[in-house]
């Protein structure tokens, strides 16, 4: 994915805290023509590792949004997003799962209708980041509680210095970033 990381040498800024702004390409203008590629490479490599053909990709409203559906469309499945608050159409029984929002600043609880994720599912995560890896924790807690398998798990991006996948290793699936980034002082690096 070099045009992935074109774009991050070229777009992305560091804001401190750990915060890292894509929003000219990612995360509030979506560079339409990339995030279709970066679908197809999350599909390629997700199906390639997984031991099932996958059924379902989840992802957490809002940013994972765009690349998991980019990442259904390749894979030709369903994309299914946890909401973030609970609509009075939500009507089913819901899962539901807590994570902490650095972007916020607080908890947010991400709820799934039962009637989209079910013990028959092989389901890949997809989001924007993996930083500490915990809003994918939440996302597991969801999986579990709709009894589906978890096949793997795809990042647009990874902030190494927050280092989530370490903490991710323990789901004994494959883990998926396309673009790598770290931190020198106030400098991002792109790997």
């Amino acid at each position: 994915m070099e045009q992935l990381k074109q774009r991050l040498t070229t777009d992305a800024r560091y804001l401190g805290n750990g915060i890292i702004k894509v929003d000219s390409f990612l995360n509030h203008c979506i560079d339409t023509m990339l995030l279709t590629e970066v679908g197809s490479e999350l599909a390629l490599r997700l199906a390639a590792q997984s031991k099932h053909a996958i059924t379902r990709v989840l992802t957490a409203e809002t940013s994972g949004i765009v690349p998991a559906l980019t990442t259904a469309q390749a894979l030709g499945v369903p994309m299914v997003y946890a909401r973030k608050k609970k609509p009075v159409t939500l009507t089913a029984e819901c899962y539901q799962s807590v994570a902490p929002s650095h972007t916020k600043g607080d908890l947010v609880t991400l709820y799934v209708s039962s009637e989209y994720l079910g013990a028959g599912d092989y389901v890949v995560i997809v989001d924007d980041f993996l930083g500490f890896g915990e809003t994918a924790e939440a996302m597991l807690d969801i999986v579990e509680q709709s009894g589906a398998t978890l096949c793997g798990v795809g990042f647009v991006l990874e902030k190494i210095y927050e280092k989530g996948r370490q903490h991710l290793r323990q789901l004994q699936v494959p883990v998926i970033a396309l673009a790598a980034i770290d931190l020198q002082g106030d400098q991002i690096v792109v790997i």
